[in-house]
C-alpha cells in the first residue's frame, strides 16, 4: 500500500504542477497522514499549501467554521460536515483545491447507522460547487486510514484532470 501512496502522490504532484494549482487538506479520521503522504513528494511545497487536522468538534467549528448546526444534525461523520470542512480549509488557504476526510477508522465508534469504517470525503476546485461521498471501509484502524488516504487522493487526481483549464 505504501508504494502505491506514493505513486498517486507523485502523480498528483506532477498534475498540480504543470496546471500551476495548489492543494490544501482538511483532515479528521486520517490525523494528518493524508498531508504526510503528499509531502513526501520531494518539492510538493510547490504546490501544497495546508493541512488542518481536527479531529474534535470544537476544532471544526472554530478553524474550519463547520456549523455547529450541521454537526448536530447530520454529525461529525457525514458528507455534510466534509463538505464544510473543505469549503473552510479552501477559504482559508486560498488554494484553488482542496480534499476533506472525516470518518471512524475504529476500533470503536461506530454505530448501526455509521459503522467503523464509515468515511465522508469532499473535494473541491475554486469556483465549483464541492463534491463529496461517503465510502465504507473494511480492516483495522490502520487500513482503514490508508484505504481513506488513498480514495482522497484519487478523488484529487480525478478532479484536477476534470478541470477545463
Amino acid at each position: 500500500m505504501e508504494k502505491a501512496l506514493n505513486n498517486l502522490a507523485e502523480q498528483l504532484g506532477g498534475l498540480l504542477l504543470a496546471r500551476g494549482l495548489t492543494l490544501s487538506l482538511a483532515e479528521s479520521c486520517t490525523g494528518g497522514l493524508c498531508a504526510e503522504i503528499i509531502t513526501r513528494v520531494a518539492g510538493s511545497s510547490a504546490w501544497f499549501e495546508c493541512a488542518v487536522v481536527s479531529y474534535s468538534n470544537a476544532s471544526k467549528v472554530s478553524l474550519l467554521k463547520v456549523s455547529s448546526d450541521s454537526l448536530d444534525r447530520f454529525g461529525a461523520v457525514s458528507e455534510q460536515t466534509a463538505v464544510e470542512m473543505v469549503s473552510g480549509v479552501m477559504a482559508i488557504s486560498g488554494s484553488q483545491l482542496s480534499a476533506a476526510v472525516t470518518g471512524i477508522a475504529g476500533p470503536s465508534g461506530g454505530s448501526d447507522a455509521k459503522p467503523v469504517g464509515t468515511v465522508c470525503f469532499a473535494w473541491a476546485a475554486k469556483n465549483q460547487a464541492p463534491r463529496s461521498t461517503t465510502v465504507q471501509f473494511n480492516g483495522s484502524r490502520q487500513e482503514i486510514r490508508q484505504q481513506s488516504a488513498k480514495t482522497l487522493i484519487e478523488g484529487l487526481i480525478a478532479l484536477t484532470l476534470s478541470l477545463d483549464l
